[in-house]
């Protein structure tokens, strides 16, 4: 059997290979179309068992199947998986096209949503027709039979696209290399970052200290490093990516226009004056212009922290760096330097205290403790030997299973993420428990040692952790809302940044410590710094958030393609606006927001900010408990949350779980207040 196939177990990671995927997935796709025809004909009776069932399953087997050729894809982008799923991507693409254009299956959807059993389910599968309607909509279902084809052919070229996008900024990452021959070159850098350098360096066989532009690498240079040629070399490299400037082949400015203009072709045969208006018709926001007040608003609030962030960096650097002029690949370096002065410790001496094994102890604790739940490992097989499996059970029961793929590798994409790789529904065999992948890109463990992560790390980890339990912790038993899926864009973010918030608990943070030399627990003097500085030039960060959301929306929705006009000149309107940092013209910053070209963000990145304010007021509730718990870390008010919250996924609008967590509905004050913009007498 085609191990892409076999929907018995896991996926069979040791045994799937490239060559498995056009016969899997051409399989899965005549499997589908077949049933299709079957559920288009008049006879079939248009109800749940006859109708939504047999859609549901085949679905669900056709996006497994693609799910892990996918996954793969991202975490083993070798050139064979590269082009095994290039190969099928523009069938995959037209069969969804076709799907959501199928006429005759909307219809069965309204005749459905009109009949007399619709009234007679249960709230969570109406509201699944109910999104289904909407979707056909969204997907051209209602176009005349002439603009179809065209509508269907801009499908297949933005998938095409977003995945040339990526690949091009993987490629035009893994190109560039700076490489340091003497000792004082590397002066600054923590030594585990010089050993991983080194290692590198002996793995292409040359002697010295080779540094790339993969973040484990990159990031600390900037921060760290005294060499400010070198930090110069790589900024440029990193701001440069897929640019212009480099090979023309990985340039993703042409594509960036591509796409644009494909969406707002897409957004005028559906109706919608932008493609912002697109997509925000699922979201919780009402419409682009209530999104631009929302975040034009954060940013009158923000920039007097952000001013102030700026000039005392300017000012630090200016009288006791040296520098007359702060240049951008001096910002990280500087603040590092400022953070130290100000608060006596550096990033490098708390990322001693975080070895990994702690540091997911810890987390799995935080777990246990909130959602009354037990995690422990597993074994299935993996696509890389670093990558580990474990479950999670309920009182003997198992709830979910995920996989853990930490480390930064030539082969994977940048950044971290969680990806469902099977989602919970009730069968005729039973409860389909959800399995989820997460995925970062952390610095791997160097010799004998454990891998040390910094506490920026530890906040991503618990960040993805965030998404995955809202994956596999939820009771809801229809596929299309379980979970993550069918929950508002701009609301998927409310758990995992609600869950970054432990990371600054003292509580949390003791118990996932022990110093990678001595074992020492976090001493609480450092701690108590590290609290001192958390809201460290918060500004100027939260006031970035902004710039990038904001152009991102008038991209979508000011924006004229075509017309003469610019990415970049309107990125810097936005800059002018609200920033308070700019950066040299020659940066590319658009060239590389996977976020909006190759996810899932387009005009929608606001959702950060917006599910911030949720997410944001959510922690309060744990904070407003801990004088009488004792703790954040209250049980009651976790299983609170995870019944209001993860529990219900997307089966009720997400301003309804909200509510019913809060009693009330969401208040920014909570936002600002966590970022320590508010103001003193």
């Amino acid at each position: 059997m085609n191990p892409l196939l076999d929907f018995s177990c896991l996926p069979h990671f040791d045994t799937i290979e490239p060559a498995h995927v056009a016969p899997a997935i051409r399989q899965q796709l005549d499997e589908n179309r077949a049933l299709l025809a079957h559920l288009e004909q008049p006879e079939t009776a248009a109800t749940w068992d006859d109708f939504v069932v047999p859609l549901t399953d085949a679905g669900e087997r056709l996006s497994r199947t693609w799910g892990i050729v996918a996954h793969l894809h991202g975490v083993n982008d070798v050139p064979a998986w590269r082009d095994a799923y290039n190969a099928m991507l523009p069938e995959v693409t037209s069969f969804f096209a076709d799907l959501g254009q199928n006429l005759a299956l909307f219809e069965k959807f309204k005749a459905l949503a009109a009949s007399p059993e619709y009234a007679g389910l249960n709230p969570i599968r109406r509201r699944i027709i109910d999104n289904e309607i909407r979707d056909f909509r969204l997907s051209g279902a209602e176009l005349p039979d002439d603009q179809k084809p065209r509508f269907k052919a801009m499908q297949e070229e933005m998938s095409a696209l977003a995945a040339k996008f990526s690949e091009n900024l993987l490629d035009a990452t893994n190109a560039h290399a700076e490489w340091v021959s003497d000792e004082s070159g590397v002066a600054g850098l923590p030594a585990d970052v010089k050993a991983a350098a080194k290692a590198a360096a002996e793995k292409d066989g040359k002697p010295g200290w080779k540094f790339t532009l993969h973040a484990p690498s990159y990031i600390p240079v900037m921060q760290y490093a005294e060499n400010r040629d070198l930090r110069a070399r790589m900024y440029r490299a990193y701001v440069t990516r897929a640019a212009e400037f480099g090979n023309t082949e990985w340039d993703n400015g042409p594509l960036i226009e591509k796409i644009l203009a494909l969406r707002a072709e897409e957004a005028a045969l559906l109706g919608f004056t932008n493609y912002a208006e697109v997509s925000l018709a699922p979201k919780m926001a009402e419409s682009p212009a209530q999104v631009a007040v929302f975040l034009r608003d954060l940013a009158v609030k923000a920039r007097p922290f952000a001013e102030r962030d700026m000039a005392e960096l300017r000012k630090f650097a200016r009288t006791e760096l040296g520098l007359e002029k702060l240049e951008s690949w001096d910002l990280a370096w500087a603040a590092e330097k400022l953070k130290l002065a100000r608060y006596a410790f550096s990033d490098d001496e708390v990322k001693q205290y975080f070895p990994e094994p702690k540091v997911l102890e810890g987390l799995f604790s935080v777990i246990q403790t909130l959602f009354g739940v037990q995690i422990a490992p597993d074994n299935t097989p993996v696509w890389d030997s670093t990558v580990r499996f474990f479950r999670i059970q309920r009182e003997g029961r198992l709830v979910g299973q995920f996989y853990l793929d930490l480390y930064a590798r030539d082969t994977k994409r940048g950044g971290a993420w969680m990806a469902d790789a099977i989602g919970r529904r009730l069968t005729s065999a039973g409860v389909q428990t959800p399995v989820a992948y997460l995925c970062c890109n952390f610095p791997a463990p160097v010799g004998n040692k454990p891998a040390t992560f910094s506490h920026d790390d530890v906040l991503t980890l618990f960040h993805e952790t965030g998404h995955g339990l809202h994956h596999l912790l939820t009771e809801v038993d229809e596929l299309a809302v379980s979970g993550i899926d069918g929950v508002e864009w701009d609301a998927v973010e409310l758990p995992s940044q609600f869950f970054e918030n432990f990371c600054w608990e003292w509580d949390v943070v003791s118990a996932m410590t022990a110093h990678a030399e001595s074992g020492e627990t976090l001493p609480r003097a450092l701690y108590d710094k590290m609290i001192a500085a958390k809201n460290f030039q918060s500004g100027m960060q939260f006031l970035r958030q902004i710039e990038f959301a904001l152009f991102d929306l008038m991209l979508h929705s000011e924006f004229a393609p075509g017309e003469g006009q610019n990415f970049m000149d309107l990125l810097n309107e936005v800059r002018e606006e609200v920033a308070v940092i700019f950066p040299p013209e020659w940066n590319r910053f658009p060239q590389s927001f996977s976020h909006i070209f190759a996810g899932g963000y387009s005009a929608g990145y606001y959702s950060y900010k917006w599910a911030e304010v949720l997410s944001a007021d959510a922690y309060a509730a744990f904070e407003e408990a801990a004088p009488h718990a004792g703790t954040v870390l209250d049980a009651a008010t976790g299983r609170r949350f995870w019944r209001e919250i993860l529990s219900v996924g997307g089966s009720r609008p997400a301003l309804e779980s909200f509510q019913a967590f809060r009693g009330r509905a969401p208040d920014p004050e909570a936002l600002l207040r966590h970022n320590g913009m508010v103001a003193t007498a």
